[in-house]
């Protein structure tokens, strides 16, 4: 979910690369029953990367009583969710460091277990507070 998609592309689009892949405004009953939500009127934006899956902004017009994530959580809060994109580059810490994004870990950090792949990493908050783990691959 995000509370302003414009916000929301400035930072997967802008600094992460992501594009627009497709954009839609959802309502009626459908909406409302897949949602659990009366009233239900969503802007739904996809992004993807040149391969793999993509995300999905979800910003609801209608309600728009929504909680947000609280500003305290943390990382072994049983609410905690984080999505983890794989960057070849190195680039991305430096380019959310410039822009004042809001970093969980003390910026890029050495990962022990390689078994996976992936050489550094860190933790990093959107504009709405969803935590991503953004590694680096050799």
């Amino acid at each position: 979910m995000t509370g302003d998609t414009a916000a929301s592309l400035g930072f997967y689009r802008d600094l992460l690369g992501l594009e627009v892949k497709g954009e839609s405004e959802n309502y009626g009953t459908e909406q409302e029953h897949l949602n659990s939500v009366f009233g239900a009127r969503l802007r739904i934006t996809a992004l993807r990367a040149e391969r793999g899956p993509g995300i999905e902004l979800l910003e609801y017009l209608a309600p728009r009583d929504g909680r947000p994530i609280p500003p305290d959580e943390r990382a072994n809060d049983v609410a905690h969710w984080q999505t983890r994109l794989v960057g070849r580059d190195g680039s991305a810490a430096g380019s959310l460091a410039k822009a004042r994004a809001t970093f969980v870990s003390p910026g890029a950090v050495a990962l022990r277990g390689r078994e996976l792949g992936f050489t550094h990493g860190f933790l990093v908050r959107d504009p709405d507070g969803h935590v991503l783990q953004i590694v680096e691959a050799r």
